[in-house]
């Protein structure tokens, strides 16, 4: 899928300042979200540790204004990871346009499924409503997680 005009989505495999920044929004907005035992949310170090592939959607200013993580878990499976979109540019579409990207890019890389877990709480339910609408469907935990009334678990087929 492409960026509607003016948006650009890449692959960012070196760090860089604009993707860590809003990582590490992200890792603070979930800490500030979650107790410590139903927070899954990586640092920007940690999530290229696991063999994630960090996606970055600039605006036409070259501007960081959203990312997401695809983490793999095994060669058909990965998980989505990091999906975060700068609290001034929420509203706008983006965190969609930057899904669809993650799950094409994972469908390309021979991955035949994708997995997230979220939040229970009002303060997810916005990523609840998008998840949905992109075909997740809750599922049991899978790789690492446990089950945690504070946690969703979902799924969909690529």
């Amino acid at each position: 899928m492409t960026a509607p005009p003016g948006l650009q989505i890449a692959c960012v495999e070196a760090p860089d300042p604009g993707v860590a920044r809003l990582l590490a929004a992200h890792h603070a907005h979930m800490r500030d979200l979650s107790p410590e035992e139903s927070c899954h949310v990586m640092t920007d170090s940690a999530l290229r540790a696991s063999g994630a592939r960090i996606f970055v959607l600039r605006d036409s200013q070259g501007a960081s204004v959203a990312v997401g993580a695809l983490k793999p878990l095994d060669a058909e499976m990965v998980e989505l990871k990091s999906m975060h979109v700068a609290a001034d540019r929420r509203g706008a579409g983006l965190g969609r346009c930057l899904l669809d990207h993650l799950l094409q890019a994972a469908r390309t890389s021979g991955a035949t499924s994708a997995w997230l877990e979220t939040g229970t709480t009002p303060a997810f339910a916005a990523a609840r409503r998008l998840y949905t609408a992109a075909g997740f469907t809750p599922c049991p935990p899978f790789g690492p997680y446990h089950p945690h009334p504070m946690s969703l678990f979902m799924t969909r087929e690529l």
